[in-house]
């Protein structure tokens, strides 16, 4: 149970969600945030770029934003949750480009500290064929995922332990993207 009543049932607004509809003049910012850092324009594929959430909040211990952003990214990754759960596991010996590589160091540095990000990973990742824009992205998803991350854990909400449910919101993140509808 959330340390505040949200005003409204956890089993049906877990997470992130109770929280966002308890404030929705703060709810539409972050959302337009998530929108265009996770599914706007980018030569960065979506599924990368929900990898690199997923990355930094099982690095931040945020069970349900991991556990949904891990299904958000294998829904749009060829290896599915295969690859998502190599990531997790062992950066290092996951079968991801080079590039991507260096992009997930970068943001794994962010989860601790921005200044964690040295100029040798950024050359890194440019070497490897990184754009401005892509490194940017990448810090500005890591650092927007400690905040998402502290504010799901900081306000103690539900996080469920049945998978099925992240499938079924990665389906409708896909379809329908971060911004509420009507």
């Amino acid at each position: 149970m959330a340390h505040i009543d949200l005003g409204v049932d956890e089993t049906l607004f877990p997470g992130i969600t109770g929280p966002l509809r308890f404030r929705a003049e703060t709810a539409k910012p972050l959302n337009e945030l998530a929108e265009v850092l996770l599914r706007g324009p980018n030569s960065l594929p979506a599924g990368e770029r929900e990898l690199i959430a997923a990355y930094v909040s099982g690095l931040n211990d945020c069970t349900f934003c991991c556990d949904s952003h891990s299904a958000f990214a294998a829904a749009q990754l060829h290896d599915g949750m295969t690859l998502v759960e190599q990531v997790r596991a062992d950066l290092d010996a996951a079968p991801v480009s080079d590039k991507l590589r260096a992009l997930l160091r970068i943001a794994g540095a962010v989860s601790e500290s921005g200044r964690n990000v040295t100029e040798d990973m950024v050359e890194t990742a440019r070497e490897h064929g990184a754009t401005d824009v892509e490194i940017h992205d990448t810090v500005l998803i890591a650092a927007a995922f400690c905040m998402y991350n502290r504010y799901v854990d900081g306000l103690g909400t539900l996080a469920p332990a049945d998978t099925g449910m992240y499938t079924e919101a990665a389906q409708r993140i896909i379809e329908h993207g971060y911004l509420r509808r009507g």
